[in-house]
């Protein structure tokens, strides 16, 4: 009978196939005390354990091929360095000695206590090595034991070709996905990972080893998805729904059809896309549009690059204070990442937005907000002119950085006069800062968001002070229509094509055109293919969104005539015209 299984959706795409099952990452110990004199040889029983699963993994390293994603090498030196941190070793032999533990209960004891420090650890990649050190322990554990790999054995019943035959076997002729709970890159290696179709585990999050190397793969992944691999028998048909985070178990022939048509549907789509990326981003009347990408780390720097993007068009700086703790990032910490994002776009500017915290983007999830209305309290510019400090601590890092290559300076949120020359005096007061200490810094450009509607109706306010503006849609369309965008029951009115909201879109690009300065759009808007033409009527040439967008909206750039858009863009606006882009 089909059923659908509910996780966190990591890597997108579709894939279809023959469920391969890793069994439960705990493997059974067994607890007893041994005699005082048999500690060094239990000791000894540990660490020929421990030598073998190091051998293993540097027997792996030393045949993985030459195409296998970085990320894999990189998570086989977690482990080998997990497996040599005296943290373990000692505590095991401590464990042994004192209390006389037999070696399999000194292992698990000793993770249980490192475990705990894991989970007290402010950063979410740091947090979730965990499982990291849980496959060392385990590895340890089999070896001492003698016991095979993980692979569940198939279900009871007449002997058919299963498909961890398959794989095994190297005989692979039916697509087949991976489901455990929790999975370690030695296991991916070891079970030809360039074999599966897709990744589900029960455990792990978007920094989790299994969504870095599924993303690193372009594979379709879901985590998260809790009590998958017990729910799933082996060879089972399985759908991974990647890009809304859904496992379908055992499919009927009409889900698996309609699956399979869009499977090789999003293939085709996305082949035909990437003949795109070198194509420079021109409508049919030659107007050169900028397609920039909306990033959250540093790393996120590369997918940008490969995605063709000419620059970064909003660096959300809040994710890099995000989780931990009230503990912000100092003044080096943020000038490292900076500069990482800068090295990585290689010579192309990067537009970084100072920290947009509140509301819906908390910088720790254990914080609530007590005010009634928290999208209209501190948040954005007025959170970082209330504390000048860690403002300035901010802008002195993106000065410094600015020294390493091109970048814009964006600022949130502003609607009033005030906040505008409050915001610039805290940037002069970091220029001298820095001059006192001697310390190099860059030019930047400045720029705001217009997302509030005072903004957009005082945009030649804006454009006194500034040079360019970047429309943020989310908030425009939140503000303008007093709608929560984070609250389900009122979701169905937010509405990007309200004609208030297209009125101030439009008043603010013809503004900023009229004075020969930069606007872009920064918000889910400029990545909505539905949307890109009637922008281009209004007469946006800038856009921002996530890369994974670029090359679908570049497609409807070259199929663009702005001659032929703009009068019908006008006619959208003043309600004469449906903005249904098939009308166009």
């Amino acid at each position: 009978m089909s059923f659908a299984i509910h996780g966190l959706a990591v890597a997108r795409g579709i894939a279809i196939g023959r469920a391969v099952l890793v069994a439960s990452s705990r493997v059974e110990v067994a607890h007893y005390f041994i005699e005082p004199e048999q500690v060094e040889a239990e000791i000894e029983r540990v660490r020929r354990g421990r030598n073998a699963v190091v051998e293993e993994l540097q027997r792996l390293q030393a045949e993985m091929p030459h195409d296998a994603p970085p990320e894999i090498a990189a998570l086989l030196d977690v482990h080998l360095m997990l497996l040599q941190d005296e943290t373990l070793s000692e505590g095991v032999k401590q464990w042994i000695s004192r209390r006389l533990y037999n070696g399999e209960w000194a292992l698990t004891t000793q993770l249980e206590v490192l475990a705990r420090q894991f989970d007290e650890m402010e950063d979410d990649y740091l947090r979730e090595r965990k499982a990291d050190l849980e496959q060392v322990v385990e590895r340890i554990l089999r070896h001492m034991k003698g016991t095979p790999p993980p692979v569940a054995a198939p279900a009871s019943g007449p002997r058919r070709q299963t498909a961890q035959d398959l794989l095994l076997d190297g005989s692979v002729d039916v697509p087949l996905v991976l489901l455990a709970h929790d999975l370690s890159p030695a296991d991916m290696l070891q079970f030809k990972q360039s074999v599966f179709a897709g990744f589900v585990t029960d455990v792990g999050g978007k920094t989790s080893h299994t969504a870095i190397i599924a993303r690193s793969m372009d594979i379709p992944a879901v985590v998260g998805a809790r009590t998958a691999s017990q729910l799933v028998r082996q060879d089972d048909w399985v759908i991974i729904d990647g890009d809304a985070g859904v496992l379908i178990v055992d499919p009927s022939p009409l889900v698996l059809a309609e699956y399979g048509f869009h499977q090789r549907q999003s293939a085709l789509e996305r082949e035909r896309l990437a003949r795109l990326l070198h194509t420079p981003a021109v409508t049919l009347d030659g107007e050169p549009i900028e397609l920039l990408a909306n990033i959250e780390q540093p790393t996120d720097a590369a997918a940008a690059v490969q995605a063709g993007a000419m620059g970064v068009g909003l660096f959300r700086s809040e994710f890099l204070f995000m989780g931990r703790a009230g503990r912000l990032p100092d003044e080096d910490a943020q000038y490292r990442a900076y500069c990482a994002a800068i090295e990585g776009m290689q010579g192309l500017p990067v537009t970084i937005r100072t920290i947009d915290v509140g509301a819906d983007k908390q910088l720790d999830k254990t914080f609530k907000d007590e005010h009634l209305n928290p999208a209209l309290g501190l948040r954005a510019i007025r959170w970082s002119l209330a504390d000048p400090a860690m403002f300035r601590t901010q802008l002195r890092a993106v000065l410094r950085a600015a020294a390493h290559g091109p970048v814009k300076l964006l600022f949130p949120m502003l609607a009033h006069v005030h906040e505008i020359e409050q915001t610039l005096a805290q940037l002069d007061l970091a220029r001298t800062e820095l001059e006192a200490r001697g310390v190099a810094y860059g030019a930047l450009q400045l720029g705001a968001m217009i997302e509030i509607p005072a903004a957009a109706l005082t945009v030649h306010t804006f454009l006194r002070y500034f040079d360019f503006l970047s429309i943020g849609t989310n908030d425009l369309i939140q503000y303008t229509l007093a709608i929560d965008r984070a609250d389900e029951s009122v979701a169905h009115l937010y509405d990007p094509l309200h004609p208030a909201v297209l009125r101030l879109v439009a008043e603010v690009i013809a503004a900023g055109r009229a004075q020969g300065k930069s606007v872009s759009m920064c918000g889910e808007t400029a990545g909505d293919v539905g949307m890109t033409r009637l922008l281009l009527g209004l007469g946006l040439r800038s856009f921002s969104m996530h890369p994974a967008q670029i090359l679908a909206v570049k497609q409807e750039v070259l199929r663009a005539d702005t001659r032929r858009l703009a009068p019908w863009a006008q006619q959208v606006l003043a309600g004469e015209a449906s903005a249904n882009l098939s009308a166009s």
